[in-house]
């Protein structure tokens, strides 16, 4: 251990101010003794503690001063004294670290000889304190990372996946290695960083001055801390699952109503803060099934960014509405189509997202039909990436009363068997085709999308028109292997 190491321990740390000699508290520390005077003899690797007043004048602390850096002792520990100046820059050019304390220094002497003897006290004491104030029952971020800051006298944060502050802040955050899970030291301006994993969020805290020499000492109880916040995570979880499933099933209820609502459905409608009165506009928000619908709602709540909206986990993605008093104006329902527009835009950053918008309908049933709306229009938005995979109901027109019949179940097996001899042959002559009619029949754009050359593009579109017996300049019959080559893709 050396002085600048029990600097850090708490009860020094809170007491001790090293009034000159700072080039020397990286001195080594094997003892500690007390003395009555200043009149004593040091040893080597000694902190001499002065139990004593002394007066500021008094000619023997230079002595003491001059003897410790002859013999190589480590610091001299003065009780609640300002030397005089003369002391303070003799202590200062010998580089013999000179401190003062309000605090009693034989207790001090106790703490010092303590942690000398047992170096992994300080550890241990700290680890127990962490957990004695972070217990067992489940505490919010925002509390681990208080009482760990009072623990540490540190800044500490708890930090997402992208390294930002969930809670607390800290400016160096920005320097984890997120994408490595594992516990990390990162050397910083007069200090260390310290940071641990806790499923995907970060526990870090920065020690600088002579709290820094703790860094051997605080990642213990980073790991504690990072315990605390995964009780949290997996309680909090707990209960998001069941209210998501709660949501769901009420939705589901919804959805499936042919009649007049019960009084026990308006009461668990009223429940859940809805309404089914007034007018609805459905819009569906679809992910990969890979995505955690659960985990990622507040976040969607939160892009949308309205008290008016309802957001309801729903499969692979989000089901939601707005409920508007009286019927909206033309321009009210664009002014609301722009709002998720742009709330799907920002989710856009983060999750590979397709949303469809219903049109407005009224009463209980008019929730279901445009909720209906919003969740063809989202099929029809994950293959328009023309449209930044968003789509309007208003806006589809005839491909909206198209896309209907596509939901049939004659229409998939037609559609199948009208690209039997396209999917018997090599060449990835389905896709081609599709990709082409998106394209609106350009032989470059589509080229650009398949990675291939024109010239193929060609040949594979005249070996289709050949394999189908079909004309592709008529719009008939474009149309009709359009809505075939999306209904066979995606049921694909």
């Amino acid at each position: 251990m050396n002085l600048r190491r029990l600097l850090a321990v708490p009860e020094w740390a809170g007491s001790v101010r090293v009034l000159a000699g700072v080039t020397g508290l990286d001195r080594p520390l094997r003892t500690v003794v007390a003395t009555l005077t200043p009149a004593h003899e040091p040893a080597r690797d000694e902190l001499v503690v002065v139990v004593a007043p002394v007066s500021p004048a008094d000619w023997r602390l230079d002595a003491l001063v001059r003897h410790s850096a002859d013999a190589g002792s480590t610091g001299i520990l003065l009780p609640a004294l300002e030397p005089l100046s003369g002391t303070r820059l003799l202590a200062d050019r010998l580089g013999i670290p000179l401190l003062t304390s309000t605090a009693d220094p034989l207790e001090l002497l106790v703490t010092a000889r303590l942690h000398l003897a047992a170096p992994d006290l300080d550890r241990a004491e700290l680890v127990m304190a962490a957990h004695r104030a972070l217990d067992d029952r489940p505490r919010s971020p925002e509390e681990v990372v208080t009482l760990l800051g009072e623990l540490l006298r540190s800044p500490v944060a708890l930090l997402d996946d992208r390294g930002q502050p969930l809670a607390g802040e800290l400016t160096e955050a920005g320097l984890v290695r997120v994408e490595e899970p594992v516990a990390q030291r990162i050397s910083v301006d007069d200090g260390v960083l310290l940071a641990h994993p806790a499923r995907g969020l970060w526990v870090a805290t920065v020690l600088r001055g002579t709290a820094a020499a703790r860094a051997d000492v605080v990642p213990p109880a980073l790991a504690v801390a990072a315990s605390a916040v995964q009780r949290w995570l997996l309680a909090n979880r707990l209960e998001l699952e069941r209210d998501a499933r709660s949501r769901s099933a009420l939705l589901g209820d919804l959805l499936r109503l042919d009649d007049e609502p019960s009084a026990d459905l308006r009461r668990r409608v009223a429940d859940a803060g809805w309404r089914l009165g007034g007018w609805h506009i459905g819009f569906r928000l679809g992910v990969s099934s890979t995505v955690d619908v659960v985990a990622r709602t507040r976040e969607v709540v939160r892009a949308l960014g309205a008290d008016d909206t309802v957001v309801v986990e729903h499969g692979e993605g989000w089901t939601g509405w707005l409920t508007l008093d009286a019927e909206p104006t033309a321009a009210r329902v664009r002014r609301l189509a722009a709002r998720l527009r742009t709330a799907h835009k920002a989710l856009g950053r983060t999750l590979d997202t397709h949303m469809g918008v219903g049109r407005p309908h009224p009463r209980p049933e008019g929730l279901a039909t445009t909720v209906a709306e919003a969740t063809d229009a989202a099929r029809l938005a994950a293959t328009r990436p023309e449209t930044g995979h968003f789509l309007h109901v208003d806006q589809l027109g005839l491909a909206q009363l198209l896309l209907e019949w596509t939901r049939t179940d004659t229409f998939e097996p037609a559609a199948r068997a009208l690209l039997a001899p396209l999917r018997q042959v090599p060449g990835d002559l389905v896709r081609t085709l599709a990709a082409y009619l998106d394209a609106e029949s350009s032989l470059a754009e589509t080229a650009a999308v398949l990675g291939v050359h024109r010239n193929t593009v060609a040949a594979r579109i005249a070996r289709v028109e050949q394999l189908l017996g079909v004309d592709l300049r008529r719009r008939d019959e474009r149309l009709a292997l359009h809505l075939a080559c999306r209904t066979v893709t995606l049921g694909d």
